[in-house]
């Protein structure tokens, strides 16, 4: 699955706001573009005026004076372009601002399940090259295409004024620049847009090899990861290749189309000046003016490519706004913390259910262990109870509260999902673990890492709290990782806690101690713990057995190994020995 790409017609209307939202300093910026313009139109003016002085008689004081005038002229010309410019420059990273908040604030309101249905390669291209591509166009090209616009449509109003009958060579290469870029521009954004789709799936690619190596190696595949790549750089290859062919054959064309109309201004306008129609004053201004006309026309064109890269940015980056987004929430809120599900049915495919019929539900307080073979959907059925995957059938609730009707910011309040796989943030100590409870105290913060049996290390550190992390001198293993997920935690203090393999990074003497901690921080709350090491069910108040996608036991450890069914099983297989009422005794004593 793909995330979502906008159309042309959402790309102009966003454009369109970002204008309007701007509008006072677009406005001074054009006006001290058109201030330089002018002072550069005025210079073949004249040019012109001097070639007919020339024809007719002049002083050397006179030609002194229009040579002083052109030079005060050109000198205006560069601090009013100065200005333009960082105006222009200051319109464009307010515009970049814009559009990278509104990309940050739109990536962050996507459901967990369509980022993991989409992958990292496709988000990552987006948030990386697209950003770039898009800071390009709108920083130097936006600017750039603003001034080149302003030349040109100034130039060729200066050149109607100085002679209409002039106009009509420069017209001479109007069809061949307007058709030629009318054929690129209906095949460039198709083009681009393939171009970057095929990035985000050489990524993607490349991701999963490099997340994925020691497996990759374990299972001797490497080289089909190898052939996959080359795979998608070949197809990266022939979508570059695409752009490559359309500016091939574009860029010529205008080369040839900006050369044409200067040669025929020089030999009509000598044929008009023999017919007495212009003056030979006319004849230069118009030739010097139709030869201004090619430097902004070339750069606008050639920003006119880049911009068709922006836009399949763009269009990217605001495509992720189509994504159907959380439900805002209802006006009811949660009567009390039980969470329930009730006959609950997911697919990841159409056709193949991995959780049939599942109905449960908690107490407040209450520790649930969900146990089971590999396949049996823990994960998943734990997923949905934390509000990342939304049941195909059957409904889960908080307090009476569906989830999907909560607002994601008041159920994550209420539940927490913790999973094995954990990030380190580049900052301090403080900054990770607070990144839950942002106003929290230092004393809060030590609190939270002590219990999570971090105090110890964190103490060695160079600078303590204050040390940099995700460093090369502070680098983080593992299990420290996910000790500072887990003192994130305690800080955030909800209700109820999903835990899915949370402590599986840890070895098993300090998961068990790291388990006794939170168990005591825990306490009152709600916890739901998707586990293989069976310690975890043994001390639950309630163990749920999951097979092939169904609850096939629940109750407590001793009645559910007494029963002799299969938890029992599981619980002879990793304890190593035959259950009996002696063996339970000991094993509370042990653990």
């Amino acid at each position: 699955m793909s995330l979502p790409v906008a159309d042309a017609k959402t790309v102009r209307r966003h454009v369109r706001e970002l204008v309007r939202s701007h509008t006072g300093l677009l406005t001074r910026t054009v006006f001290w573009f058109v201030l330089a313009t002018a002072c550069g139109l005025v210079v073949p003016a004249l040019l012109g005026r001097l070639v007919e002085d020339v024809e007719e008689g002049i002083t050397t004081t006179q030609v002194d004076v229009t040579v002083a005038v052109i030079a005060g002229l050109l000198l205006i010309q560069g601090v009013f372009t100065r200005v333009a410019r960082l105006q222009g420059a200051r319109l464009g990273e307010l515009v970049l601002a814009d559009i990278r908040e509104g990309f940050i604030r739109r990536v962050l309101t996507l459901p967990m399940a369509t980022v993991e249905k989409a992958g990292a390669g496709d988000l990552l291209t987006r948030s990386t090259r697209d950003v770039d591509s898009l800071s390009r166009a709108v920083r130097m090209g936006a600017p750039s295409i603003l001034v080149a616009s302003l030349s040109v449509a100034l130039t060729l109003v200066a050149l109607i004024v100085t002679s209409p009958i002039m106009v009509l060579p420069s017209l001479v290469a109007v069809p061949l620049i307007v058709y030629s870029t009318r054929w690129y521009l209906a095949r460039a954004r198709e083009a681009y847009l393939a171009e970057a789709a095929s990035y985000s799936e050489l990524t993607q690619g490349l991701s999963e090899t490099v997340t994925g190596a020691r497996t990759v190696e374990s299972l001797r595949r490497a080289g089909s990861r190898v052939r996959r790549t080359d795979q998608d750089v070949e197809r990266s290859n022939g979508a570059e290749r695409q752009t490559l062919f359309l500016r091939s054959v574009w860029f010529p064309l205008m080369d040839f189309g900006y050369i044409l109309p200067v040669a025929a201004t020089l030999l009509f306008g000598g044929l008009f000046y023999i017919e007495g129609w212009v003056s030979l004053g006319e004849v230069t201004a118009a030739t010097l003016y139709t030869r201004a006309v090619i430097d902004p026309l070339d750069e606008l064109l050639g920003w006119l490519d880049e911009l068709q890269v922006g836009d399949a940015s763009l269009a990217r980056l605001i495509g992720i706004g189509a994504v159907p987004a959380p439900a805002n929430g209802s006006a009811r809120r949660p009567d009390g913390d039980q969470l329930a599900a009730e006959g609950i049915t997911y697919s990841y495919r159409d056709g193949h259910d991995v959780l049939e019929d599942v109905s449960l539900s908690t107490t407040a307080g209450e520790r649930i262990a969900i146990v089971g073979p590999s396949g049996a959907g823990k994960t998943t059925l734990g997923r949905i109870l934390a509000g990342i995957h939304e049941p195909r059938t059957g409904s889960v609730t908080l307090g009476g509260v569906p989830l999907h009707e909560l607002p994601l910011e008041e159920l994550r309040r209420h539940v927490a999902l913790v999973t094995q796989e954990h990030h380190v943030f580049l900052g301090t100590v403080r900054e990770n673990v607070a990144l839950a409870s942002p106003d929290a105290t230092d004393d809060q913060v030590t609190a939270a890492l002590a219990a999570v049996d971090a105090v110890a290390w964190v103490t060695a550190l160079p600078n303590g709290l204050e040390t940099e992390l995700g460093t090369e001198d502070s680098p983080v293993s593992p299990g420290q990782a996910q000790q500072l997920a887990l003192a994130r935690l305690v800080l955030a203090d909800p209700h109820t806690l999903v835990l899915d393999e949370a402590t599986s990074l840890l070895d098993p003497r300090a998961a068990r101690d790291l388990e006794r901690s939170l168990g005591a921080v825990l306490r009152g709350r709600t916890v739901i713990s998707i586990a293989h090491r069976l310690h975890t069910a043994h001390d639950a108040d309630r163990v749920v057995v999951m097979e092939e996608g169904r609850i096939t036991e629940q109750g407590p450890h001793t009645e559910l190994v007494s029963a002799g069914g299969a938890y029992a099983g599981l619980w002879e297989s990793w304890h190593g020995r035959a259950p009996s009422a002696h063996s339970h005794t000991s094993d509370k004593s042990e653990h």
